[in-house]
């Protein structure tokens, strides 16, 4: 009988020849998004299928087109790479963030904080807020507009009935659907060349009855450059799926692979969590 025939044989070099795609590029698009995904030979060598070549071809042009590199992804693959929760997609990539349980005040403090240092100083950021309601997107809606004006590109997601039309210098509205994860989660975003701040946080279940300004969040929050970005990524493939066309600028920075926090920012960091879980009462 006849050996089966070999389908997975094209070495790292081979894709990348094949694709224009570099091997460290490759490497990194499967580390982070399980993208492509090889065999492995017994000496641990990863082994790729004309497939693959078709299906990193097929990411490419759907990256031109202007789809995110998760959403051109899941253009080409029967398994979705992320959830539709940033928050549990930083769980899952940076499982070492730590995790404190905040009250409503001290996510208000701690995103107006990030705000503000993203209005002070940061050049042209990628903006990202998740109000949840319709309602507490209004409230904000005076001082995200204003950060709207100097951003690349501000998204904005809420349960809205008529998300308003886009314009320049002005928050991108993103529509949720009423299943959607996004709709327990409080997220704000500041990704920039000069300034990265992220938190994400999801409502505790069981808070129904709870009145709203006593309701408690499951948060992470990080400057580490790496973690920023995931979120930005994160944020802006949700934004694809659920308000397609909905890109006006240039947003090659997502491209970039950030460095690592140094070890003073880690240090740094560690000791803001410590002195949060101290003044929070909710945590």
């Amino acid at each position: 009988m006849a050996p089966p025939p070999r389908t997975h044989e094209l070495t790292i070099g081979d894709l990348a020849e094949r694709t224009g795609v570099p091997p460290a590029t490759l490497r990194s698009w499967e580390s982070r998004y399980g993208f492509p995904r090889p065999l492995r030979g017994s000496g641990g060598h990863r082994r790729y299928a004309e497939s693959d070549v078709a299906a990193v071809l097929e990411v490419l042009r759907h990256r031109s087109a202007g789809l995110a590199f998760d959403a051109a992804v899941r253009r080409v693959s029967t398994d979705p790479v992320r959830s539709r929760s940033i928050y549990a997609e930083l769980r899952r990539w940076h499982p070492t963030l730590a995790v404190q349980t905040l009250s409503k005040t001290a996510l208000l403090a701690l995103s107006h904080a990030i705000e503000d240092e993203c209005a002070a100083r940061a050049q042209e950021p990628l903006l990202v807020g998740c109000f949840q309601r319709d309602r507490f997107l209004q409230a904000a809606r005076a001082r995200w507009e204003d950060l709207a004006r100097t951003a690349r590109v501000t998204l904005v997601f809420a349960e809205l009935d008529a998300p308003a039309a886009p314009g320049r210098g002005r928050p991108v509205e993103v529509a949720l659907p009423q299943d959607a994860p996004l709709n327990r989660e409080w997220v704000v975003v500041c990704d920039a060349p000069d300034l990265q701040a992220c938190l994400a946080a999801v409502e505790r279940p069981g808070q129904e009855a709870v009145p709203d300004a006593h309701r408690c969040f499951d948060a992470v929050w990080s400057v580490d450059p790496r973690v920023v970005r995931d979120a930005s990524r994160a944020a802006v493939d949700l934004a694809d799926e659920y308000r397609p066309g909905w890109r006006t600028a240039d947003l090659a920075l997502l491209d970039d692979e950030p460095p690592a926090a140094s070890a003073d920012l880690r240090r740094a960091s560690d000791l803001f969590y410590r002195s949060i879980s101290y003044l929070d009462p909710g945590s």
